[in-house]
């Protein structure tokens, strides 16, 4: 493991230190099916919007017996204004945990970054994701963003991150190192990918 690597592991591990810290311990879960049982029993108006805003058409029939929500993130796409997306299956296709860039952006330019995920099984409460970004081992972004609950359901749900703009400039250009991370309020972890990109002058190949 070279300075960087070893760098941006001690980073990594303060980062999980710091949300471990912050967790809290909730009850048991039980299954979906347990649960729409519960409150048909003693349902009102009330309850049964809240049932169907959160679980939309879901064929409660199909319902697992698992009182743990699965969490898949499919792919994760990259928006640039003037360029076609760029679609990247998760866990990237290439061995990007090695040094090998999983994709390209160019320096001084927008983009923004489209997540797809699938729920599964039951309720996930309080789906967050950190992305924390390294460059010669030093840490230059570490972003936390909370998504919010989600009901299962076969249509993979979508979520758009806010517009942001490559740094520019020589000393801009070059490796990073990466890790995007899935958890939920149980502290759950969906997701933990580490990955390289690269910033350079100009867009890499599609």
């Amino acid at each position: 493991m070279d300075a960087e690597e070893e760098a941006s592991a001690s980073m990594a591990e303060e980062d999980e230190e710091e949300e471990d810290a912050g967790s809290v311990a909730l009850g048991p879960q039980v299954p979906l099916k347990d649960h729409l049982q519960l409150l048909k029993e003693g349902e009102d108006d009330s309850l049964r919007r809240w049932k169907e805003q959160l679980l939309g058409d879901v064929d409660t029939t199909k319902l697992g017996e698992s009182a743990e929500p699965e969490v898949t993130v499919l792919n994760l796409t990259i928006l640039a204004p003037g360029r076609p997306d760029l679609l990247l299956p998760i866990p990237f296709a290439d061995d990007s945990s090695r040094g090998h860039a999983a994709f390209t952006l160019k320096d001084g330019s927008p983009y923004s970054f489209r997540f797809s995920f699938a729920v599964a099984n039951n309720i996930v409460s309080g789906l967050k994701y950190s992305h924390t970004v390294w460059k010669a081992g030093v840490r230059v972004e570490n972003q936390k963003v909370m998504l919010g609950t989600f009901g299962p359901r076969q249509e993979p749900y979508t979520y758009d991150a806010e517009e942001d703009t490559t740094p520019s400039g020589i000393f801009a250009r070059g490796s990073y190192s990466a890790k995007l991370k899935f958890v939920d309020d149980d502290g759950k972890v969906y997701l933990d990918m580490r990955y390289c990109f690269e910033i350079r002058k100009d867009w890499g190949v599609v």
